[in-house]
């Protein structure tokens, strides 16, 4: 892509900030390594809707796929909460450690409340506000703006603007950028593959940094969007979060080099190669849930009588992994004696595990299942 041009730098205030130039233009590349990427990426997608369609009961583990998600996008902005700690309830956390708690727990509502919506409206920089509210709601940056475009000048990296590392465009650029951007989702007249599309879209957004707190979040979301609304995805089960965190310096230095130095195609065979690795991880979670749900229905045929209701918390363990006393007798509506046996049961014939040592305050944890989705 010898003819693209991602902006200028401008000296303003003090500090030289960046506007990028708007992508309403056709693409053309000569990478033959784009090419095979591109190919090799599609056909992961593929095979990858094919596991998410013939997984029984798959919405049950897409929910964890979302806690994934949310933990990865989180720790990328500098949180520490672990998958074991999101699927907690917050009462059982230390006090300390409940801020970050509350950030991954509403980047989680964001994702599914985005995905719902999106059925309704289509993919606009209205939906991304909507979701934004709900990422910035009671947490630290919930004085910077929820829902609306910043009508200050931002930055990343560095102690104050004149030192950062980039600057983003300043906020009366904004309406132009935003609606070219929005534009260029939506443009049938650019005949470029979508995924392609879907990574020159994130690059325009982080450089733009409409919000003044939690566009990289935002940004790692609208690739999912992306891949639902032009249908490279049936269901929600590919987050890039992952991928970027695993290789978190190159993933910022690839977004940047396309900046300084017009270097989209660089960024593009990072990105494919991110679809790529988590297409595959994804598709292999999804075996190795086949896998584990053999091995859990045998082995809960041991319990006899108490079968039934085995598989009745078993179905509800997929989505939430970690589980107290308590909670077996609301979900199932039983007596504390019959969800304390139940549970020393599952946890007897290798199920479930006790995870606190305690005599009392116990919590289980679907322990096999929930090592599919820790971060690598």
């Amino acid at each position: 892509m010898k003819k693209f041009k991602a902006g200028i730098f401008t000296k303003q205030h003090g500090y030289k900030g960046f506007k990028p130039y708007p992508i309403q233009y056709p693409f053309e590349w000569e990478s033959d390594v784009v090419i095979k990427l591109l190919s090799e990426a599609n056909l992961m997608l593929g095979e990858l809707n094919v596991y998410s369609e013939l997984v029984p009961d798959v919405n049950f583990f897409i929910e964890m796929h979302k806690v994934k998600e949310a933990t990865n996008s989180t720790r990328i902005e500098g949180t520490q909460t672990s998958i074991d700690e999101a699927v907690l309830k917050k009462a059982n956390l230390a006090p300390q450690k409940r801020d970050d708690w509350q950030e991954v727990r509403n980047y989680i509502e964001a994702i599914n409340y985005s995905i719902e919506r999106l059925d309704k409206l289509p993919l606009s920089i209205r939906l991304l506000k909507e979701a934004h509210a709900i990422l910035l709601s009671g947490v630290r940056g919930e004085h910077k703006m929820p829902g609306e475009i910043r009508t200050s000048q931002n930055w990343i990296g560095g102690a104050s603007i004149e030192s950062a590392v980039f600057v983003p465009p300043h906020p009366s650029e904004l309406p132009e950028l935003l609606g070219n951007l929005e534009f260029f989702w939506h443009d049938e007249k650019i005949t470029i593959p979508e995924l392609i599309r879907i990574a020159i879209s994130h690059y325009q957004f982080e450089t733009i940094h409409p919000f003044l707190d939690g566009n990289g979040r935002i940004g790692r979301l609208l690739i999912t969007l992306q891949l639902l609304h032009y249908g490279l995805l049936k269901k929600p089960v590919l987050y890039l979060s992952a991928f970027f965190e695993q290789h978190r310096v190159e993933y910022t230095d690839s977004l940047l080099r396309v900046s300084t130095s017009n270097d989209l195609d660089q960024w593009l065979r990072f990105f494919l190669t991110g679809i790529i690795r988590i297409a595959k991880e994804s598709k292999e979670t999804f075996v190795n849930i086949g896998k584990l749900r053999e091995k859990y229905h045998e082995a809960i045929l041991e319990l006899g009588k108490r079968s039934k209701l085995a598989n009745q918390l078993l179905q509800h363990l997929y989505t939430n992994p970690i589980i107290s006393p308590r909670d077996v007798e609301q979900v199932l509506e039983i007596t504390p004696a019959t969800a304390n046996r139940l549970l020393k049961e599952m946890d007897k014939i290798g199920i479930l595990k006790e995870r606190t040592g305690f005599s009392r305050n116990r919590l289980y944890e679907l322990h096999e299942y929930l090592s599919l989705f820790q971060i690598k």
